[in-house]
């Protein structure tokens, strides 16, 4: 198994909306694996349809065993991106003009009077990941692979250095550990016994961080632990 560590730094602002809290939309500091993963390796290893119609367009196919667009070809390929790990990073809130649709707009007497005002009725804040703000993840291969230098991610499609590099000196060992970085609980092996961990509430699933955890995993020189055996909806039945 080859690890490799990749280190991202924002070169956009990255944005998606974690949380909704009224008129803020929140973008969670950790970013999601699945998400990363698409990044990565979409239309490398998992394909892409040139137009979606229907149901199809409208439904997420992240563990589909039927549909084009999903994380098992990469189970297939033997590839997984973990999440990545804050290092460093910043916020900055932008007001954006929403959409008058129904489930939206605000009643007359909320918002009519600053709209005589040129002033916008429906508007939202985005708090967004900020630009140089700075991200390590980790990725599984078993066999050499071809990892971009620049990804896009978000919902603006916001630009992303990658600086990778292999991990050599790596440790296989057994038994009970802590790992700092963040996991995704669906993707652990049923041998991976998660016993305490912090809860990173985010869609399209929960993340954990701080995990106490029991079974196989990789020890690297810098005291990282990660856990052996994952694979994308590795818990799913």
């Amino acid at each position: 198994m080859i690890i490799y560590q990749c280190d991202l730094t924002l070169h956009d602002n990255v944005f998606f909306a974690s949380r909704e809290m009224g008129i803020l939309y929140e973008t969670e500091k950790y970013l999601h694996n699945w998400a990363l993963s698409f990044a990565f390796f979409e239309t490398a290893y998992i394909p892409r349809p040139y137009r979606l119609q229907g149901e199809a367009a409208q439904k997420p196919t992240y563990l589909e065993v039927n549909q084009e667009q999903s994380l098992l070809h990469l189970n297939k390929a033997g590839i997984y991106v973990f999440p990545a790990l804050p290092i460093t990073w910043s916020y900055q809130v932008n007001t954006f003009k929403a959409a008058q649709v129904p489930y939206y707009g605000k009643s007359a007497q909320f918002g009519g009077e600053g709209a005589r005002k040129n002033y916008p009725v429906n508007y939202g804040r985005a708090k967004e990941l900020a630009i140089g703000s700075h991200f390590q993840t980790y990725i599984l291969a078993n066999k050499n692979i071809i990892i971009p230098h620049w990804i896009r991610l978000g919902k603006w499609s916001a630009k992303i250095k990658v600086d990778t590099k292999i991990i050599t000196d790596v440790k296989q060992k057994s038994g009970e550990y802590i790992t700092r970085h963040p996991l995704n609980p669906l993707d652990l092996s049923t041998t991976t016994r998660l016993s305490l961990y912090n809860r990173i509430v985010m869609p399209p699933s929960s993340l954990v961080s701080q995990a106490q955890l029991s079974g196989e995993y990789y020890e690297l020189s810098d005291q990282t632990c990660l856990p052996l055996g994952v694979a994308y909806g590795a818990n799913i039945k």
